[in-house]
């Protein structure tokens, strides 16, 4: 193998010309770097763009829950009733049944002005009555109910329940007393002083009074709420009375109402003609009442009127009651997401999946550029379906646009456009439309209902105020 030898003399600056080639090989290799560093440089430069179009936005975390707790109150019970006075002096004698209906001109009670009746039905052993299965199985029927309804905090309804067990006991042997009486000698009792009185309408007769008997709703003011001043009067039998004494009273009518001092947290709960469940905390049943919201002398007044369970609280006039107002509950919203947006509404059979992917979408009339008619396919995202219309964002086709049937020469001009209830969704860094049902709102909240197509779900992040951003505009939360 030869080698090239080196010569004197030679220039020695030839020597140095492959370092500079090589040194300038090196610099052309380096500039392949430069168009990467300009990549980059532009991709920041886009970033920054985007950045500066990105909105912060104040977001808020869909939740359960519910608008309001509910409400207990004690109201007073208004009915049609009748009270009847005593025509005589004397001693007092029932033979009917607290709760029972009577008809107009029943034998209800009778005074004896001479006190000698009690004496001589004792005398005949009268009052030693047997009492039937019928009349056992009533009081024990009454015993029963009473420890249902009992609560410690109504103490006081022991002594009604006392009063109450007594006159049952007392009517069911004065009932049996009647054919007794009917036989009794005029002359064993003095003339004229035994007076017997009739029912002087039908319904349903109680054994008390209070002196609220004659109070309607645009009566009623603050005063009528002090129970101490309303205290329930009753007469046992054998009992003695004055002329002019209430007896008792008959209610008459099956419609009555409980009426309640107003709430102001109410104003947004309650509607003249509305109707709302009520729970009777005394038996815990539940029953629909009529809203009327009353504006009185000394203030506002809730009155909620009813046609059925009024012979269940015929004797009481204060009830304990719950007003169920949350009985809507699903995806608790703020008010001020709430946006109504435009859509087309398109015929749901006119809907396909097509093009690359397996995407909803539309296939829409199109012209080549040679003129020549040929269809395309337009992806479509459904916002909604209801009465076999769907709902497409109008950003996705043009007024008048032609879509083809699939499987089908029948077209559909695009034109008509419907409004939906909806927030932004910013789940995804951009505002998103999404449907909602709202069930039931108040002044700052909405209760939306949940688990439906399209709609939200718990935990979904979506706009706070809806009217500061568009639909798919990039946005950022701040709670985040």
């Amino acid at each position: 193998m030869h080698k090239k030898r080196k010569h004197k003399g030679e220039d020695p600056r030839k020597n140095n010309v492959k370092v500079r080639k090589f040194r300038k090989h090196s610099l052309n290799r380096m500039n392949l770097g430069i168009p990467v560093f300009g990549f980059i440089f532009v991709y920041i430069i886009i970033m920054v763009i985007m950045a500066s179009r990105k909105s912060t936005i104040a977001g808020y975390e869909v939740q359960l829950g519910t608008l309001a707790k509910n409400t207990t109150a004690r109201a007073i019970a208004l009915r049609d009733e009748l009270v009847v006075k005593s025509g005589s002096n004397g001693y007092v004698n029932f033979y009917t049944h607290e709760n029972q209906r009577v008809s107009n001109g029943a034998l209800v009670y009778s005074v004896d002005e001479s006190g000698t009746l009690s004496e001589i039905l004792k005398s005949k052993q009268a009052m030693h009555t047997d009492l039937s299965e019928d009349d056992l199985r009533e009081i024990k029927d009454e015993i029963v109910e009473y420890r249902k309804t009992y609560r410690d905090n109504l103490f006081s309804t022991v002594y009604d329940f006392k009063y109450a067990l007594n006159g049952t006991i007392s009517r069911i042997s004065n009932e049996n007393l009647l054919s007794t009486l009917n036989s009794l000698s005029g002359n064993m009792i003095p003339d004229n002083s035994l007076d017997m009185g009739y029912a002087p309408d039908s319904g349903i007769v109680i054994f008390s009074t209070d002196g609220m008997e004659e109070l309607t709703a645009g009566t009623v003011d603050a005063s009528a709420f002090d129970e101490a001043k309303h205290e329930k009067i009753t007469h046992n039998d054998n009992s003695l009375v004055s002329q002019g004494d209430d007896l008792y009273k008959i209610i008459t009518g099956e419609k009555w109402g409980l009426i309640m001092k107003w709430d102001d947290t109410w104003e947004e709960q309650f509607t003249d003609g509305d109707y709302i469940n009520v729970r009777f905390l005394k038996n815990g049943n539940t029953s629909w009442g009529q809203e009327t919201i009353l504006n009185n002398d000394d203030g506002r007044y809730l009155l909620l009127t009813f046609t059925n369970s009024m012979i269940t609280f015929a004797g009481d006039r204060y009830i304990d009651v719950e007003l169920l107002t949350n009985d809507k509950a699903g995806l608790k919203i703020p008010n001020s997401s709430i946006v109504n947006m435009q859509f087309y509404t398109i015929p749901e059979d006119f809907l396909t999946r097509g093009g690359n992917s397996d995407s909803d979408g539309f296939i829409r009339e199109a012209y080549l550029e040679d003129g020549t008619k040929s269809t395309e396919f337009v992806d479509a995202k459904v916002y909604d379906k209801e009465d076999d219309l769907v709902y497409i964002d109008t950003a996705v086709f043009n007024p008048g646009d032609v879509l083809v049937k699939p499987d089908s020469s029948e077209t559909y001009t695009v034109s008509s456009k419907a409004s939906l209830t909806g927030v932004y969704n910013m789940n995804n860094g951009f505002a998103d439309f999404t449907k909602i049902n709202v069930l039931y709102s108040n002044k700052e909240y909405s209760i939306v209902e949940s688990g439906t197509n399209y709609g939200l779900r718990v935990y979904d992040h979506i706009v706070l105020d809806g009217s500061s951003v568009r639909d798919d505009d990039f946005v950022f939360d701040t709670n985040l």
